[in-house]
């Protein structure tokens, strides 16, 4: 069945009517104070979540003045950017601050569920962003949210509306069931590679010798960045080029930036093999790593040991390095907490059996394997749960556009 001929198999002929979002709706106008208020039903933008929630935890609580009082049912909405994508339908009553707009269903023949999918379609959100106010830190335009038009199937029947609502509901919220229960598999996971991570890279002192990666590293690699705004250095430009905010424990298939071959000729950017184990050395990434699958450039703010294969393999020092973010970060210097070559070649790695160089290969295989396992599942793109749970959102952002794309009349102001 077509896309079409399921949504007209839903709607089976009905009319639909475009209203006004005030007309069906109305924002809370209700202050409570902070008594009874805590971090279970306190909602602000740090906490505030895209998909219907159990539960909601935040970070800060208010314990004094006046707050906006939200009820079950009610669609909460952030009100500043960069959170005005954020969308909540509450399961239960308790307060917010100005920072979020409480929407309440307010017509007889619209659910707070299907308002709640209506609200989060791309549309609304393009339009609360093309009219929102504030240079700074702009926020949504109360009043033209309330002009915002949304559909009411078969407004005139209000059993026959409800029923159609929910059906669209149901189909959506079991996608995003499916996207939270995967999510949470993807949490544990995460939990279960750090865990054996640690254990496997745990040894007695009697069975490693402990080296510095300068002394496993065959070649240490820089980068540059070509200057920003220079055509001949990045328009049509095939290199691979890595920033700092690609790094991110894990592999890298490709790049957001491309250079020319002109950019090799004219800076100090130059081609690193594939397989090297990636360090970022500056600001605030400093200390992630990841690993090149394939041959690119990067710039300065990226360090790159090409592993001596015959000391040990990449990927064990892949994930000793990921193992240790945290104790490379702190041996960052200056008020940036940047690092350098020194520092990185200087830090110490476990090597096993390191009398026994074909043993030695072969445990940290052994170990790398395992790891490599739970580091697919947890982190790859192309495979496991991250892989998956892309698949399902597409899967859930394809029905809710089909189940949502009511015919409009020739004439309806977005």
């Amino acid at each position: 069945m077509s896309g079409a001929d399921f949504l007209e198999g839903l709607l089976d002929g009905v009319a639909v009517e475009w209203v006004a979002l005030g007309d069906v709706a109305k924002y809370s106008d209700v202050r409570i104070d902070c008594t009874g208020i805590d971090e279970r039903n306190y909602v602000g933008v740090d906490n505030l979540l895209q998909n219907r929630a159990g539960k909601t935890t935040s970070t800060y609580v208010p314990n004094e003045g006046r707050l906006i009082e939200y009820r079950k049912g009610d669609v909460l909405i952030g009100n500043i950017r960069p959170y005005l994508k954020k969308i909540w339908l509450a399961d239960q009553s308790g307060g917010t601050n100005g920072d979020v707009l409480v929407v309440r269903p307010i017509h007889k023949a619209l659910s707070s569920g299907y308002l709640h999918q209506v609200l989060t379609d791309e549309n609304f959100f393009d339009y609360n962003m093309q009219h929102a106010k504030g240079a700074k830190m702009p926020r949504g335009d109360k009043a033209r949210i309330l002009e915002y038009k949304i559909p009411i199937p078969c407004p005139d029947d209000q059993e026959k509306s409800l029923e159609i609502q929910a059906k669209i509901v149901r189909i959506l919220d079991a996608f995003a069931e499916l996207t939270a229960e995967l999510t949470a598999e993807l949490t544990a996971r995460k939990r279960q590679y750090k865990y054996y991570r640690a254990r496997l890279l745990s040894f007695e002192a009697n069975d490693v010798e402990w080296k510095t990666l300068g002394d496993v590293t065959k070649k240490w690699y820089s980068g540059s960045t070509p200057a920003a705004g220079s055509p001949e250095f990045y328009d049509g430009g095939d290199i691979p080029w890595l920033r700092t905010q690609e790094v991110k424990f894990s592999d890298i298939v490709e790049t957001e930036v491309k250079i020319t071959q002109k950019a090799l000729e004219k800076t100090a950017a130059k081609w690193i093999p594939a397989n090297c184990v990636i360090i970022a050395i500056s600001g605030a990434t400093a200390g992630r790593s990841a690993v090149n699958k394939i041959p690119l450039t990067t710039n300065q703010h990226c360090g790159c040991l090409e592993i001596d294969g015959a000391k040990a393999l990449y990927r064990y020092v892949f994930h000793w390095v990921s193992l240790n973010y945290e104790n490379i970060k702190a041996l960052g210097q200056g008020a940036r907490g940047d690092l350098n070559s020194s520092i990185i070649k200087g830090f110490k790695l476990p090597i096993p059996y390191p009398d026994k160089p074909e043993r030695s290969l072969a445990e940290q295989a052994r170990i790398v394997a395992f790891l490599d396992k739970f580091d697919a599942l947890s982190n790859s793109l192309t495979e496991g749960l991250p892989r998956e749970i892309e698949l399902r959102q597409k899967q859930y952002a394809y029905y809710r556009d089909l189940l949502l794309s009511f015919p409009k009349p020739e004439r309806v102001e977005a």
